[in-house]
């Protein structure tokens, strides 16, 4: 019986296994107990920073929000207006220089590219045939001046047989008229002296004007003709000197309207890259037409050119001086935008607060405009570090080519914006 009782209780153990041992009951309640630990300490060490650096982030958040800007401050003026047109320096005179007899070149008395005075003798043709004219000439000369003197001698004798009666008139008036045929060849003899003068002058060539001579076109010992087409060099006028220029025909007006009154316009030359000033004028004169194909017309001004900055044929910018804006309010241009609205800037209050204020364009010359209306002297406005600027934006600013202070989010003035610069406007 007792068998049978201990069956019955070992049956259901067996079915749902042995009992787990004492130890590895411990073991696992201490593993629990250790993860659960370090649960806990990593959500403490979570909560702890994020409240130190919300902490450090409130300190370190600046009160109110700035935008780095560079300045600049409205002032009144005298603006000038110029035309501006594309030109070409053209000497005032170019000679070329032929002999005008022929004759052998014997000498060539300049260096090429030599600057050369009015009268300077450029070259020698030889003189020995004009020398030998000039001799013939004069002899001839002496022959009529003795036959002239004998046939007035015989007049004078005539004159007294034909009172007295003794020959008859016809031999009179016959030998006046030899004397006068001998008179006249007289002057036909010195007009042949003359002749051979004027060749001999002309065997020596001389420059007709002041100014640069090019290259040698004949060398010496060449025999020159008068009729040659390239002659023996050419003398560009270097001073004074003019530039052709061009401006469009819709702005001629006012300078027709100048130019009528007797005024000439100033006129100055500038390099390629209109960085240096050449060299300063007067207008000369206005073409007589409009250029159909281009729109434009031509006009010539006339520069002094002591220093030689200008050179025929030198590509120039030409700057006319149209009129004068007397005190206006001028601006940088670069202060200026533009919206649907219209033209306006950002003026920077004294509380460093900006707000938009439109003005009136009157004259926009290079980097400079001039105002109608819209701002006064002392007004400070924006020129660079406008993408950001809305009205009452607090602004941190700096004279123009200078670096604003910093500002939101530590970037340094002029950065932030396309090209290193702080919202740099485009133009």
């Amino acid at each position: 019986m007792a068998f049978v009782l201990m069956s019955t209780t070992d049956t259901p153990l067996r079915e749902h296994g042995p009992p787990p041992a004492p130890a590895l009951s411990r073991r696992r309640l201490w593993s629990r107990l250790v993860v659960a630990g370090a649960l806990l300490a990593l959500v403490a060490v979570f909560l702890w920073r994020r409240d130190a650096g919300g902490a450090t982030a409130s300190r370190n958040r600046p009160a109110a929000r700035t935008v780095p800007v560079v300045t600049a401050t409205a002032r009144t003026g005298d603006m000038p207006i110029y035309l501006n047109g594309l030109g070409s320096v053209t000497a005032l005179n170019t000679v070329t220089i032929r002999s005008r007899v022929d004759g052998q070149l014997l000498s060539v008395n300049y260096r090429e590219g030599q600057l050369v005075g009015k009268g300077d003798v450029l070259a020698q043709i030889d003189p020995r045939p004009f020398q030998v004219q000039l001799l013939q000439a004069e002899g001839q000369r002496a022959k009529d001046e003795a036959t002239l003197k004998n046939a007035r001698l015989d007049l004078e004798r005539y004159r007294v047989l034909v009172a007295q009666d003794s020959i008859p008139r016809q031999q009179l008036d016959t030998q006046l008229a030899t004397v006068n045929q001998l008179e006249a060849t007289l002057k036909s003899d010195q007009a042949q002296i003359e002749s051979a003068k004027l060749n001999l002058t002309y065997s020596r060539i001389v420059a007709p004007l002041a100014g640069r001579v090019g290259l040698r076109l004949v060398d010496v010992g060449n025999m020159v003709h008068g009729t040659d087409p390239t002659g023996l060099v050419v003398i560009t006028q270097l001073d004074p000197i003019a530039v052709v220029f061009t401006i469009p025909g819709d702005q001629l007006p006012p300078v027709i309207a100048k130019m009528r009154i007797g005024v000439r316009p100033a006129v100055e030359a500038w390099d390629r890259e209109i960085q240096n000033r050449l060299a300063s004028g007067t207008l000369e004169a206005v073409d007589n037409q409009i250029d159909e194909s281009t729109g434009t017309v031509r006009l010539k001004a006339i520069f002094a050119n002591p220093g030689r900055s200008l050179f025929p044929n030198q590509f120039v910018n030409a700057r006319m001086l149209l009129d004068v804006l007397h005190q206006v309010v001028i601006i940088p241009t670069a202060a200026l935008q533009r919206s649907p609205q219209g033209t306006y800037v950002w003026v920077v209050g004294p509380d460093a607060a900006v707000q938009m204020r439109n003005v009136d364009v009157q004259h926009t010359e290079g980097d400079q405009s001039a105002l109608r209306q819209g701002l006064a002297a002392a007004d400070v406005v924006v020129t660079e570090g406008v993408d950001n600027l809305q009205p009452g934006t607090k602004v941190a600013t700096a004279p123009p080519g200078g670096a604003p202070a910093e500002g939101d989010g530590g970037h340094p003035a002029g950065g932030g914006g396309r090209d290193g610069g702080a919202g740099r406007r485009s133009r």
